[in-house]
């Protein structure tokens, strides 16, 4: 059992997404090693500009809330904003850029728990990988062995999206490929061994996670990015919060594309060629 200690629950009032609004699935090999795709619902309000500030700057952040129940004039973690429930601490280390902000090859230490709610600390998260990539489509992070490569990749996708020459949101695609290529005693007891912390069922519990943290990001992150040039004293209340229909009817945008990408990753015997995490993205 762990020793971290959660904070409490953040109540901003918002309405969380359902893992309805998501298509979801995980593909396990022969060898152990599986593939995750995750497709999320259109983020409404929210531009891909916006999101890759939030990445570059996310680790630093500060928030003055006003009016949480608990939080009352506290200044907490940008971090506690993205999602209300499980999430801790997320700390960058190595080289970064201007002020501090993320930059690839430098590492990120994430402390946080899938579905705390419903499972305490049954899944969670205290590690640190390094970021392969940070630019204006997204974000990937991992980690790698010498002579083996890759044994775990998280590659972010976003996108903005036009109807009829109107913006009308943020395409949001997640791929994750958790352990080593290729089939013999090494892989084998490699994948046997990160998949005992990281494996499918953890994932399933991730989706849900996963689903709300990405959506919160209609709530509260056009606020704070209206901020942008005063990061010393941002602040969060409830009347920042944009009146969006309830999430509830939403589906995973473009599930062709979701698709497609599911059915790469069960053909292929490189999963990590296939993901292609360290190239801009395919979106």
């Amino acid at each position: 059992m762990t020793e971290l200690r959660m904070p409490a629950t953040r109540d901003f009032g918002w309405a969380l997404k359902p893992v309805s609004s998501s298509h979801f699935k995980i593909h396990q090999k022969d060898n152990g090693q599986f593939c995750v795709v995750l497709n999320h619902a259109l983020l409404r309000g929210v531009s891909a500009e916006m999101l890759e500030w939030w990445f570059l700057n996310f680790t630093r952040l500060r928030v003055l809330l006003r009016d949480v129940p608990g939080y009352q004039g506290q200044q907490v973690p940008g971090y506690w904003l993205w999602h209300p429930v499980d999430h801790l601490s997320a700390t960058l280390s190595g080289p970064l850029g201007p002020g501090g902000v993320a930059k690839k090859g430098c590492s990120i230490h994430i402390r946080e728990a899938m579905q705390y709610d419903r499972f305490g600390w049954k899944y969670p998260v205290d590690t640190k990988v390094k970021v392969y990539y940070v630019g204006p489509d997204g974000w990937a992070m991992g980690r790698a062995i010498p002579l083996v490569g890759p044994v775990m990749m998280l590659r972010i996708h976003f996108k903005d999206v036009f109807e009829d020459g109107q913006h009308v949101g943020v395409h949001y695609h997640y791929e994750v490929v958790i352990g080593a290529t290729g089939n013999n005693p090494v892989t084998r007891f490699i994948n046997r061994r990160i998949t005992g912390e990281f494996g499918p069922e953890f994932f399933a519990a991730w989706q849900r996670h996963n689903v709300i943290e990405v959506g919160t990001f209609e709530n509260f992150l056009p606020a704070l990015y209206a901020q942008k040039d005063t990061l010393s004293s941002l602040a969060y209340s409830r009347d920042m919060n944009p009146d969006l229909p309830t999430p509830d009817t939403q589906q995973g945008y473009d599930r062709g594309l979701f698709e497609g990408r599911m059915l790469g990753y069960m053909n292929t015997d490189t999963p990590y060629q296939f993901q292609q995490f360290q190239s801009a993205s395919f979106l």
